[in-house]
């Protein structure tokens, strides 16, 4: 896949994001890269509305430079920060178990990710036949913190 990030789809859909500001939000681009205009237009508006948001209140931007080696590590980060509830950990057995409820899980079919990470953070839990965990990322055991975990 053109735009995967070997660390997981969060870092995948951001690298979609920055290929599509480069192309100048081309709906052609799109089209022939198979990704949707308007969600990624959607995207922008929200990254648009946060911005501004933060020079209303004088908040300092604490972003990372594209170009540095921490760029997607500090993401990654950022991303434990606001989805801590959201976290599985691998078990022996080689599924995931879920931090918040101890609910096993396996990751999507869907999912970029070639290996099993030993822990991961996911957008959202799919209840299918099997229970699965979609829009996952790898992250690290010392980025959760004393979360009781």
């Amino acid at each position: 896949m053109r735009f995967a990030h070997i660390d997981g789809d969060h870092l995948t859909l951001l690298n979609v994001y920055h290929a599509f500001k480069q192309n100048m939000e081309d709906v052609q681009w799109c089209y022939d890269n198979f990704v949707n205009y308007r969600s990624l237009k959607s995207a922008d508006n929200v990254r648009q509305q946060l911005s501004r948001i933060m020079d209303r209140f004088s908040l300092k931007r604490t972003s990372t430079d594209f170009n540095s080696r921490d760029y997607y590590m500090n993401i990654r980060k950022a991303l434990v920060s606001g989805f801590f509830m959201q976290i599985a950990h691998l078990e022996r057995t080689g599924h995931y178990m879920t931090i918040k409820d101890n609910q096993v899980v396996q990751l999507h079919p869907s999912t970029c990710l070639d290996h099993k990470p030993e822990w991961v953070l996911y957008n959202e839990f799919v209840l299918t036949t099997k229970n699965y965990i979609r829009t996952v990322t790898d992250i690290k055991r010392k980025w959760v913190g004393n979360s009781g975990y």
